[in-house]
C-alpha cells in the first residue's frame, strides 16, 4: 500500500445518527413493568449489577429494561453499554434512541436535573457530572468526554476546599452540537445549536451556535458552513 493510499479520506453513512423509530417489542415493556413492581429502586440497582458487564443480547435487554424502570422518564430505543454505572436515574429523562457507551458514568442528583434529548449519543467511558444538564436532541457526546456541573466555593479559605459548598451550575448542550474525544466542558457553559468542540478542548465559556471552538482553553476558529464537507470524496454506504 501506497502513502497515497494510506492518506485517502472516505465518507461513510452515519448509523446512530440515522436510526429508523421502531416501537418496542411488547415483551420489553412488559419486563420494564413486572421489574419496577418486583423491586425497590435499590433492588433495582443492585440487579442492574448483575447485567452491568455482560456483552450479550441478554444483558444488554436487562439493562435497558432496568434502566427504563428506574427513570423518570425513557423514550424507546434505549441502549446501554456494558460497564456503565450512574447515580440518581430517578431523576434522567431519556427521550427516544438514546446511547449510552460502555463505561460511561452518568452521575446524577437526588434533586437535580439530568435530559437526554432524542438521538443523544454518549460515547464509551465518558462523564457527565448531570446535577443540571440538559442536552437536546442529535447530541454527539465523544468518547472520554466530561462535563462538569459543579465546584466547591473555596470559601472560607482558612478550611479545606472539600469541606466548602458545592455551587452547582447549569450546563446546556443545544441540538445538533458535537463534542470531541476527551473535550471538558465547565460548569455553567451553554454549547450551542449545531456547534463543534474539538478534542481535548477546555471549554470555560458559552459557545455560538454553529460555531468551531477548539484548544485549552477553547477558543472560536470559525463558523461551520456547508463547504466543510466536500462532495467529491468516495463514499461507502455502511451495510
Amino acid at each position: 500500500m501506497s502513502i497515497d493510499d494510506k492518506r485517502q479520506t472516505r465518507i461513510v453513512a452515519a448509523v446512530h445518527g440515522r436510526r429508523d423509530a421502531k416501537a418496542e417489542p411488547a415483551y420489553e415493556t412488559g419486563l420494564t413493568e413486572m421489574l419496577k413492581v418486583s423491586y425497590s429502586a435499590r433492588g433495582l440497582l443492585e440487579l442492574f449489577g448483575r447485567f452491568s458487564w455482560g456483552d450479550g443480547a441478554v444483558d444488554a435487554l436487562m439493562r435497558r429494561a432496568i434502566l427504563r424502570g428506574l427513570a423518570l422518564s425513557c423514550g424507546e430505543g434505549l441502549q446501554v453499554g456494558s460497564g456503565v454505572s450512574f447515580k440518581h436515574p430517578e431523576t434522567f429523562e431519556l427521550g427516544d434512541r438514546v446511547f449510552i457507551g460502555a463505561q460511561a458514568n452518568i452521575q446524577g442528583r437526588y434533586d437535580g436535573t439530568c435530559v437526554l434529548g432524542d438521538n443523544v449519543w454518549i460515547g464509551s467511558q465518558a462523564f457527565l457530572d448531570a446535577r443540571d444538564l440538559v442536552m437536546e436532541e442529535y447530541v454527539g457526546f465523544g468518547p472520554g468526554a466530561k462535563i462538569l456541573g459543579s465546584t466547591h466555593t473555596g470559601v472560607p479559605v482558612d478550611v479545606p476546599i472539600v469541606r466548602t459548598d458545592l455551587e452547582i451550575r447549569p450546563v446546556r448542550i443545544g441540538a445538533w452540537a458535537d463534542i470531541g474525544t476527551n473535550a471538558t466542558i465547565l460548569p455553567g457553559v451553554t454549547i450551542g445549536k449545531g456547534a463543534i468542540v474539538g478534542a481535548g478542548a477546555v471549554v470555560t465559556a458559552d459557545v455560538e451556535p454553529f460555531s468551531v471552538v477548539a484548544g485549552v482553553p477553547a477558543r472560536f476558529l470559525r463558523w461551520r458552513t456547508d463547504e466543510d464537507n466536500p462532495q467529491n470524496l468516495p463514499r461507502r454506504a455502511v451495510q
